[in-house]
């Protein structure tokens, strides 16, 4: 089992203390669970894991978490709360701000210190009009970063439907940190280098994927889509990044788990080249 990099020692450690922590999303293990992105992370040599709380127990469960910390050695380096459409009845079917509060409170208890956000849906009305503020004062309260992620326009038969309020660019919502996702930057026509310097000193966390522009949101390994994701991972080196870069790939149509694992592989691997302190210059 590899080594994390917190824990190396020498001249190991100073130069993994001054590179940007990439981490695996436990969605990249889908249709595995949990359990399977601590394993692949710590087979791959990641820095940590990003844990998505949905119906799988285990990311509920700050309990069940920290064995798997234990075990395998790599850290809860933030918490997606469960925001997504799909993860809409996870930690009961109402109160958008209890599940906000729940998912501060996991990451507290794994040391976990950014909680990542989605903008509200323009049918949860009253959540919506105070998450802003709201979002502010959880921040303030927790000492944690609560990072509002870009979305996406959905499209059906040809026409644009509103989904997100106030909107799914969070560019000039007034938020304080923010969460870049390339797949997202891709589905929605936007460029993820120009996001990267519109978010200035506000981008707190990156979702590591790549797109091709489809209305589908792909999440593709990083260098296989039409995103200029090697030019925006330099940005961040040469802006002196201090958040985290997590790796957000969808995995679900490997055949197996080898498949799964060439393609994670192949991510840290981009990841590491173009987060190195004298980055290539990207063409």
């Amino acid at each position: 089992m590899p080594v994390p990099a917190l824990e190396r020692t020498g001249e190991d450690t100073c130069e993994d203390d001054r590179r940007v922590p990439v981490g695996l999303s436990t969605t990249c293990s889908y249709p595995e669970s949990t359990t399977a992105a601590f394993e692949i992370a710590s087979r791959l040599g990641y820095d940590g894991v990003e844990v998505l709380v949905w119906t799988d127990r285990v990311s509920q469960d700050a309990a069940a978490l920290r064995r798997l910390v234990d075990h395998f050695g790599v850290p809860v380096l933030s918490v997606h709360a469960p925001t997504l459409l799909l993860t809409q009845r996870t930690w009961g079917r109402g109160d958008p701000w209890g599940k906000l509060e729940k998912s501060c409170e996991l990451a507290a208890s794994l040391g976990a210190g950014t909680v990542v956000v989605h903008p509200p849906f323009r049918w949860q009305r009253e959540y919506a009009s105070g998450f802003a503020a709201g979002i502010e004062s959880l921040e303030n309260r927790t000492g944690l970063v609560l990072a509002v992620e870009n979305m996406f326009p959905w499209r059906a038969r040809g026409r644009e439907v509103v989904a997100y309020a106030p909107g799914w660019d969070p560019t000039h919502a007034g938020y304080r940190n923010l969460t870049l996702d390339y797949s997202h930057a891709a589905t929605s026509g936007q460029d993820s280098l120009e996001l990267t310097r519109a978010f200035a000193s506000r981008l707190a966390h990156v979702h590591l994927c790549d797109g091709t522009g489809s209305v589908k949101d792909e999440h593709l390994v990083p260098g296989d889509g039409s995103q200029p994701v090697a030019a925006a991972l330099n940005e961040l080196v040469r802006n002196g990044f201090s958040g985290t870069v997590v790796a957000e790939v969808n995995t679900r149509k490997a055949r197996d788990r080898a498949a799964r694992e060439q393609a994670l592989a192949r991510t840290l691997e981009f990841a590491r080249a173009h987060l190195a302190r004298t980055p290539e210059v990207a063409s």
